[in-house]
């Protein structure tokens, strides 16, 4: 009659504050936030935005950035929405990387294949930004 008659619950409530699932306390602010995501645009478009401009033009060259922009924009909604879950403002469930949102959305058979394009786009991307930078240096 001891410990194994009561009940569980089946999701953990809300860690305290000396708790995080064994990842480090998130210390980041506003403009840390800022400060990351304006070097991660000026990176990506310094390398690739005269370049792109020359070979496709100034008609398309703007379009297929604003194109990729929005692209940009719908992906980042998708994935704040994935963070927290089942509910994307109060979900008990936070997923830390994006294997993580697809293991928990989509199943098990899922991550193998997000997994693959992850690091088939990782790779592409370091293959793009080497070719580029070194286009754009000659």
């Amino acid at each position: 009659m001891g410990g194994e008659d009561q009940q569980k619950p089946l999701l953990r409530g809300p860690p305290s504050s000396s708790e995080s699932y064994g990842y480090q306390r998130r210390t980041g602010t506003v403009w840390t936030s800022i400060a990351h995501i304006i070097t991660a645009v000026i990176g990506a478009g310094v390398v690739s935005l005269a370049w792109s401009i020359a070979q496709m033009g100034w008609i398309a060259g703007p379009l297929v950035m604003v194109m990729f922009a929005g692209i940009t924009v719908i992906s980042s909604s998708l994935l704040c929405d994935c963070y927290r879950s089942p509910d994307p403002e109060n979900g008990l469930i936070r997923n830390h990387t994006y294997v993580d949102a697809v293991r928990l959305n989509l199943g098990r058979k899922s991550v193998w294949l997000c997994g693959l394009f992850q690091q088939v786009n990782l790779y592409g991307i370091g293959i793009a930004y080497t070719v580029t930078s070194s286009i754009s240096m000659g």
